[in-house]
């Protein structure tokens, strides 16, 4: 299974509609693992991440008003991504063996869509879920 990264805008009524992604984007957010062993990750806690820690124990909802400081986070984690990389590829529980190299695309990629989902809710006053 994998985390999805989606758009939200908060329903006058209550709640939440969340947003189809459009086709030229990818709501691939990381694998189900990677809530505890990259975006919940000691090295992720460490850089002082206040968002991305959270997957580690529930699905990761950011407030419209939040959305800018998620993707100032984002910008931190890509700051850090040879840390993180580093991380992944020590860890025998992260799948396959990949070089450095490879877990430092993967988690740029991943990136990239999140920053994606996180600029689109930014232009229409939304939030970002990632579950």
């Amino acid at each position: 299974m994998s985390l999805s990264v989606d758009v939200y805008v908060p329903r006058a009524e209550g709640g939440i509609e969340v947003l189809d992604v459009p086709p030229e984007s990818s709501d691939v957010a990381g694998w189900e693992r990677w809530r505890t062993e990259v975006w919940g990750s000691e090295p992720v806690r460490s850089l002082g991440a206040r968002f991305f820690p959270r997957l580690a124990t529930e699905d990761l909802t950011v407030a419209p008003d939040e959305v800018s400081d998620f993707l100032a986070e984002c910008d931190l984690l890509r700051t850090h991504l040879a840390r993180i990389a580093d991380h992944m590829a020590a860890e025998p529980g992260t799948g396959p063996r990949k070089s450095h190299a490879e877990h430092a695309d993967d988690v740029s990629r991943r990136l990239d869509n999140i920053v994606n989902a996180a600029r689109r809710a930014l232009g229409i006053g939304g939030g970002v879920i990632i579950w």
